[in-house]
């Protein structure tokens, strides 16, 4: 009996990933001067609910990577989500840095496990960590230039997620393989 061919679940989870991130970031550069309810459904339903499900269907792909940072992701969009709607109170500007550096620190250790994988998760979780560094210590200090800063390398980060994720839809759809390129350990 032949195993069923099943959808890769990555390209959901990067998309919902990329196009919350952005929103967020147009804010977090200071493209928008206010707007950032406009990432609130995104959080809650794409980038949070969608990445949760694909992380769902990694475990049971066998993927522990994409398992892993798809649901640590999704939580955390449904964090952002939970928390700008004041559900935890009131969350210091300080201990949003706290969360936004714990994060990078996660994400900068989920980037050494992309060195063999391809150049498109490479880079999209080496611009991730340094988002949330900056994000992390501009919340912190106060440092609006630092968040600016982190709202620009964020929109970068989005643009390479979006390109790993669609990437592999257009070349399944067109029986080609995805142009990811080689990470530099592998």
């Amino acid at each position: 009996m032949t195993e069923q061919k099943r959808a890769n679940p990555a390209p959901l989870g990067l998309s919902g990933f990329a196009l919350t991130t952005l929103v967020l970031s147009t804010y977090n550069a200071g493209l928008l001067s206010s707007g950032v309810n406009a990432v609130l459904g995104l959080a809650a339903f794409y980038g949070g609910l969608a990445q949760l499900l694909a992380g769902i269907l990694e475990w049971r792909a066998g993927n522990t990577f994409g398992y892993v940072a798809f649901f640590t992701y999704g939580a955390f969009w449904e964090w952002f989500f939970l928390t700008s709607l004041g559900i935890f109170g009131d969350v210091t500007a300080v201990g949003i840095g706290y969360v936004l550096v714990g994060f990078g620190i996660f994400t900068f250790v989920m980037w050494i496990g992309t060195f063999k994988s391809n150049m498109g998760l490479f880079v999209t979780f080496l611009l991730l960590w340094i988002t949330f560094f900056l994000l992390g210590i501009g919340a912190m200090t106060g440092n609006a230039g630092l968040t600016h800063a982190g709202g620009y390398v964020g929109i970068l980060t989005a643009i390479a997620a979006w390109y790993t994720g669609l990437a592999q839809v257009v070349a399944e759809a067109l029986g080609a393989k995805a142009p990811l390129g080689r990470a530099p350990m592998s």
